[in-house]
């Protein structure tokens, strides 16, 4: 197998993204704004209208995260809850209790775990051989993020990249993303979703994955075949909290207290 070393040419570096740093104050608890097929605008939340398929996505890895997440307070609400019962705000709910008493590592620890579990012994030595870090393979798992990830952070579409000086299809810009909008949580969107996320696709998969969420308007570049920064030198590891909409948040910190060891 022949293994490419990428490096993105194009892409700013984290001083050329002060923005990123900071949070948008305009973010306020608000009403639902009605399907249209596209993100609600920032200050709004987006309705989805949520199908057999996507229930059967947010049920199943709401059902596999329930193990590693922290018990409901009451008998009524610690019932385990029977197939499709789940939608998205309960699959939000389960990764917040994901986070109680867990530190950041084992938080993303949870998820490699959850992500393996859903797939067939040996099925990442068979992705590898599959898909070695080609443009080929990069572009083909761009596309294929769009209509399968659709249901966790909504609307998104394949954008050209720049990597290594040539031109290629394998980014994917996530509008809006579901998964951001409905938590509110900084901490959840890295430890949850963008490091294990990054990790499962660059060491598990052997493809190369970076993932830059946009704090401000709740977007985020997804670009397959770029190596992911250490976190130290990544912007959203001085991130501070969505004070006004996230349950967990410390106004007082000036990082999101779920972003430190």
């Amino acid at each position: 197998m022949v293994v490419l070393s990428l490096q993105v040419v194009r892409f700013p570096t984290p001083q050329q993204l002060p923005l990123r740093r900071q949070i948008n104050c305009n973010i306020i608890r608000c009403g639902i704004a009605e399907p249209s097929g596209e993100p609600a605008p920032v200050g709004q939340k987006t309705k989805y209208d949520d199908g057999f398929f996507e229930k059967a996505f947010m049920t199943l890895f709401a059902r596999k995260m329930e193990k590693f997440a922290a018990p409901l307070t009451s008998k009524t609400e610690n019932k385990k809850k029977g197939w499709f019962h789940y939608d998205y705000e309960s699959f939000v709910d389960v990764s917040k209790r994901v986070m109680q008493g867990k530190s950041r590592m084992q938080q993303q620890e949870v998820v490699r775990e959850v992500l393996l579990s859903m797939l067939p012994p040996g099925a990442p030595a068979q992705f590898r051989k599959l898909f070695p870090p080609t443009k080929w393979a990069a572009e083909f798992n761009a596309a294929l993020t769009v209509p399968f990830f659709h249901w966790l952070v909504g609307p998104s579409e394949v954008v050209e990249v720049e990597i290594n000086g040539e031109k290629q299809r394998s980014g994917v810009h996530i509008k809006k993303c579901r998964y951001l909008e409905n938590s509110g949580c900084v901490g959840m969107c890295v430890n949850m979703c963008k490091i294990p996320t990054q990790d499962f696709f660059t060491n598990e998969f052997g493809l190369p994955l970076t993932m830059m969420p946009n704090f401000e308007d709740m977007s985020c570049e997804m670009v397959y075949g770029q190596v992911p920064p250490p976190f130290e030198e990544d912007p959203v590891s001085s991130q501070p909290c969505f004070a006004d909409i996230c349950s967990m948040s410390n106004p007082s910190s000036p990082v999101c207290p779920k972003l430190e060891a």
